[in-house]
């Protein structure tokens, strides 16, 4: 598919996000009172010095919600889509097994408040990774514009990368990437899947990072791209010998299910 002519230029990542260990969807521990994405597993995270990953999902009135899936099913107990509730109905749904309710982007912001990288991801809201109509981004970058601290933004869908360049060109973006092995993506056909697989898409958004597919770390294309200054983050890492396995190729873990070490400022 084709992408624009042309984007700003890449915007350097920090390197606190290149050191920092990576809370995926925030430090979370459902036994704990703190699912995924909440404002619970955030705070965890931020007090015991990681950083954090989260996921934007949009509302049917245009807001951000911290929310990693696109039914509300799994992780509420209701049915339906998330982009068809306005925030204000999300934000009083409770995440099963815990007293926490649907946090909005600018909620995580005003937590994190620039203590800890803070990496966002937008979710493809194409469905096969195709072009989108750019109204989740432009609520991102609008909630963005005046956050002080080290944040970056990512997306599986090229076409969003490529948005949030033009919308919040000082805003670091990256591209989530993988080998597209199984079924789990959605409508999203073999031939792009086939076409993602290589990373053909960097350097036309203007990424200066990756977050790969931890199991795929040896692609001879992240090596490329590292040797030419791509930062390199994975996902997910579950254990100190498969961060180990990680570190082989990638500067950086995206992590949960165990504790990794924080490095010294």
């Amino acid at each position: 598919m084709t992408m624009p002519a042309s984007v700003p230029a890449p915007a350097s990542l920090p390197a606190a996000f290149l050191r920092v260990p990576l809370a995926h969807r925030g430090l979370h521990d459902p036994a704990a009172g703190r699912p995924e994405n909440t404002r619970a597993a955030v705070r965890a995270a931020v007090d015991a010095g990681y950083g954090v990953e989260i996921d934007v999902q949009p509302s049917s009135d245009g807001q951000a919600m911290v929310f990693h899936d696109e039914h509300l099913a799994r992780l509420t107990g209701q049915g339906g889509e998330t982009a068809a509730r306005p925030a204000a109905e999300l934000q009083r749904l409770r995440v099963l097994e815990s007293d926490e309710t649907i946090p909005t982007l600018r909620d995580i912001l005003g937590i994190v408040a620039g203590r800890v990288p803070l990496l966002v991801e937008v979710k493809d809201q194409h469905g096969g990774m195709g072009a989108i109509d750019e109204r989740l981004e432009t609520v991102v970058a609008q909630d963005l514009r005046d956050y002080a601290g080290p944040v970056a933004v990512m997306s599986f869908n090229p076409h969003s990368v490529a948005a949030m360049a033009r919308l919040a060109p000082g805003v670091p973006r990256g591209l989530t990437t993988a080998a597209y092995d199984g079924t789990d993506w959605g409508t999203t056909t073999d031939a792009r899947r086939a076409e993602l697989r290589g990373i053909p898409d960097y350097d036309r958004v203007g990424a200066s990072f990756i977050s790969h597919e931890a199991a795929d770390l040896a692609r001879p294309r992240v090596a490329e791209l590292r040797s030419r200054g791509a930062g390199v983050l994975c996902w997910t890492i579950r254990s100190p010998l498969a961060e180990g396995a990680a570190r082989k190729h990638a500067h950086n873990i995206t992590f949960e299910s165990y504790l990794p070490a924080v490095p010294p400022a």
